[in-house]
């Protein structure tokens, strides 16, 4: 990755979209949740706290691989 960061957008399809951050470390724990409502857009980075990302609810994910959606 060098110095380019990689940004990742999540668009929400439906009322009430969970996205909640997981940490790095010896025990991953939940650390950060936002709920989206739908049309809203959030845009996220890992970071040194964050290794992965959990989503709950119909919502569509923007990467620099691609995009998917999450299924009902």
């Amino acid at each position: 990755m060098g110095n380019q960061v990689d940004y990742f957008v999540i668009k929400a399809k439906e009322n009430g979209v969970n996205v909640i951050g997981l940490t790095r470390g010896k025990d991953t724990r939940f650390h950060h949740s936002e709920k989206l409502d739908k049309g809203e857009v959030m845009i996220a980075q890992f970071t040194e706290h964050t290794s992965a990302v959990k989503i709950r609810g119909k919502a569509e994910i923007i990467t620099s691989f691609g995009t998917v959606e999450t299924d009902e």
